[in-house]
């Protein structure tokens, strides 16, 4: 009996450490997750000419108001009668020549008819980590004639600290397709989005939502991919907008002698912008992929210099053995070519649709395209926010 009254009173003690630990583990992760997000910063963005107002994500859903997915939505209208362009940036934070590009519109852009709607950090809560096991650098820099840019680097994922713990399979809402866990942190795996949903899945919700309220025509949605994969260096299109994209991707191969190839958006792959928003909404949708070799896995380290020239021995030797799906050479693939080709497939994409739908016309200019792109550098494109009044 008093071997059985021992053998308790460890089992209470141990319990009660083990309670006392959980607690305090807790409490210090609570802790070190708030102090991470009170150091966390975004990137300054200069309004451009055509810049008429900046609202939150929130303002078309309230469940993501005060969290880390809310995110500045940028308008740039002209005041002319025309359609309406959502471009989405940072849907993928790993993939920075679509936010890049957002960026160069915002400071850029002319809208002379019609208005672009422009989210260069789509997850924002992305934009607040990194994929540990790639040792991924937080920040980097773009060199301008007047100094240095500076623009975060994230993940591909929702910040697991935002949305905890992934699931052992995921089910697409509302088609029921399963994915793995992890793709329920993928902001690109959950639109349409539900307001009741996950976290990654309210600010697809919110984004649906914007679409809805502001009557979009067309959602361009720009992204990055390695460069072995074999779908780089396209536009994936939905049913209906294969049209523009065809068009669009002749005209930027015939006027600038960038090729870029054109596919269908598939019907079975759920949860993609090009599918869900253009089954689920009125708008178009056109997904569009450049070739990132930091995205690849038998590149060496993944450093800053890797991201902005895309140069690497080892992917080098392996487009040697015919196993890169893009050209790839000393050169290796540019931050200026990455967004030279989002920048000139975006305006060719409008140009195209203003021609096809008159009544949905976009007319912008001032962004430069491709060639002046490669020529000059993206940094001079930049402006500094220093002098932003």
């Amino acid at each position: 009996m008093a071997f059985d009254k021992a053998s308790n009173c460890g089992k209470s003690k141990y319990s009660r450490s083990a309670v006392i630990v959980l607690i305090v583990t807790v409490a210090m992760t609570a802790w070190s997750g708030r102090l991470i997000m009170s150091s966390y910063k975004v990137e300054p963005i200069v309004p451009g000419p055509s810049v008429s107002d900046i609202v939150r994500l929130s303002h078309y859903f309230p469940g993501i108001e005060g969290t880390p997915g809310d995110t500045d939505v940028y308008f740039l209208d002209s005041g002319n009668p025309g359609g309406t362009v959502l471009v989405l940036g940072g849907v993928h934070a790993t993939e920075v020549a679509g936010m890049l590009t957002g960026v160069l519109l915002i400071e850029n852009a002319q809208v002379n008819q019609g208005r672009l709607i422009v989210i260069p950090h789509s997850n924002n809560s992305g934009f607040t980590a990194q994929p540990a096991e790639d040792a991924f650098v937080p920040v980097f820099h773009i060199q301008t004639e007047w100094g240095e840019r500076w623009f975060r680097l994230g993940d591909r994922l929702t910040n697991s600290v935002h949305q905890w713990p992934d699931p052992e399979a995921y089910a697409h809402y509302p088609s029921g397709q399963i994915l793995s866990g992890s793709e329920v942190r993928n902001l690109n795996r959950c639109f349409p989005g539900r307001p009741d949903g996950l976290f990654t899945e309210k600010i697809a919700y919110a984004i649906t939502q914007l679409i809805e309220a502001e009557a979009c025509d067309l959602v361009i949605d720009l992204h990055e991919a390695s460069a072995m994969y074999p779908v780089v260096n396209v536009m994936v299109a939905h049913d209906n907008a294969i049209d523009i994209a065809g068009m669009a991707a002749m005209t930027m191969e015939f006027e600038e002698g960038v090729n870029i190839g054109v596919e269908a958006s598939p019907v079975g792959l759920r949860g993609l912008s090009h599918r869900e928003i253009g089954d689920h909404t009125r708008a178009k949708v056109i997904l569009m992929e450049t070739a990132n070799p930091m995205m690849d896995w038998v590149r060496g380290r993944t450093t800053e210099d890797l991201l902005l020239t895309g140069q690497d021995e080892f992917m080098l030797k392996a487009s040697k053995k015919g196993l890169v799906r893009v050209p790839y050479d000393e050169q290796g693939v540019p931050i200026e070519e990455r967004v030279g080709r989002h920048s000139s497939g975006l305006q060719q994409i409008l140009n195209t649709m203003s021609l096809m739908y008159p009544d949905s016309a976009v007319q912008v200019e001032g962004v430069p395209k491709y060639a002046e792109i490669r020529e000059h550098g993206l940094g001079h494109f930049l402006k500094n926010p220093a002098e932003d009044i």
